[in-house]
């Protein structure tokens, strides 16, 4: 009996090495001591590693982060998004002409915008499961459409592309100050005067820490990424993520709700974009009709550096933001080690050629082909 057990390759060991290949993390556990590694000899002593360094290269990770984590769980799913750039153009431009055209209250052209966002998002959703059309096809429209409107709606009202005023409007809104405000300051300040994290020294700026606060921008960051791998991996819904992904048809089968895990999820990656727009108007104190272009490539570059298979049914929340991180450095990393900053577009073409033979290479082990 014990004979027969032991050859049985349904209750085998997995060597602890081949159990560390095919988890989903590998990749972007690599790749994030590599490139720390790589900017620690090429930028260390350029102020990269220094506070006001941090902040800079952690604030672009972080929304990076915000929107790979939606398109992670999505394509565990088997679906794409490539709508995602142009949701965050036309989220912040939605809540520019409600909260500065229209003069409504901030608060409600926030929620107004994640309504309507998440709504196209839900029908993206709908499109796809009823139609049986390709998210590819079906996202790459909407892509078009919602770029589209958000240069023709400006220009209808404003006469103009770029609408600023959103700080003044903002000022002292409960809801805007949860997406643009800095958390820490007193801390921040304390640093500072204890010559920690260095002061301005010129002009009004004397006495002001290097960095004032922590950007909600993070703390956005931080709880989606916190909440994607919890519903990811501890519960019911994020089984049937993967099951969706894996194999649908077989999914049904068993009774899992296919067709709504997938409408779920592509409203969950319209919130996450239009959490990146509204804390990115909120910052820049303006909206411009050409903000997150190729964000929908760089997103899902993000998640198949963190370990997700193209073919859907396999992938990790913390992988995707381990990606996210490597574009944050990268992209800092060369400005701070003086490279032609263009060169960045290179590293995305590379990193994904390697991360896709990575994943090719992991999706063997784990089915077996040859």
């Amino acid at each position: 009996m014990s004979a027969t057990t032991d050859s049985d390759e349904r209750v085998r060991d997995i060597s602890p090495l081949r159990r560390a290949l095919i988890r989903p993390e590998l990749g972007g556990i690599v790749g994030t001591v590599a490139v720390f590694t790589f900017f620690l000899l090429l930028a260390g002593n350029s102020g990269m590693f220094a506070a006001q360094g941090v902040m800079n290269w952690a604030t672009v990770s972080a929304q990076f982060m915000i929107i790979a984590v939606g398109a992670c769980l999505l394509m565990i799913a088997g679906e794409f998004d490539l709508s995602v750039g142009s949701m965050i153009g036309f989220a912040g431009m939605m809540v520019a002409i409600f909260g500065v055209t229209l003069g409504w209250p901030m608060w409600i052209a926030i929620l107004l915008t994640f309504v309507i966002c998440m709504t196209l998002g839900a029908i993206n959703g709908l499109i796809v499961v009823r139609t049986g059309l390709p998210s590819f096809i079906v996202t790459l429209a909407t892509l078009f459409i919602l770029r589209g409107f958000s240069i023709f709606i400006p220009q209808t009202v404003e006469r103009k592309t770029n609408i600023g005023g959103i700080k003044e409007a903002a000022e002292g809104d409960w809801l805007a100050s949860l997406f643009g405000a800095k958390i820490g300051q007193p801390i921040f300040q304390w640093l500072g005067d204890q010559g920690i994290i260095g002061t301005f020294t010129r002009g009004n700026l004397q006495g002001k820490p290097v960095v004032e606060g922590i950007p909600m921008l993070m703390v956005w960051a931080l709880g989606i990424i916190i909440f994607g791998h919890i519903l990811l991996t501890r519960t019911r819904f994020g089984n049937w993520i993967f099951a969706a992904g894996g194999d649908a048809q077989a999914a049904r089968y068993v009774g899992v709700p296919v067709n709504r895990v997938k409408i779920l999820l592509f409203m969950f990656t319209a919130f996450c974009a239009t959490v990146f727009a509204v804390c990115q108007v909120t910052e820049f104190g303006s909206a411009a009709s050409d903000r997150g272009m190729l964000k929908e490539f760089e997103a899902i570059i993000a998640v198949v550096i963190g370990g997700a298979l193209l073919t859907g049914g396999y992938g990790s929340v913390i992988g995707a933001a381990l990606g996210a991180l490597i574009f944050g450095v990268v992209q800092q990393g060369l400005f701070f080690a003086g490279v032609e900053s263009s060169l960045f577009r290179v590293f995305l073409g590379v990193i994904l050629l390697l991360a896709v033979i990575l994943n090719t290479y992991i999706r063997r082990l784990i089915t077996g082909e040859r």
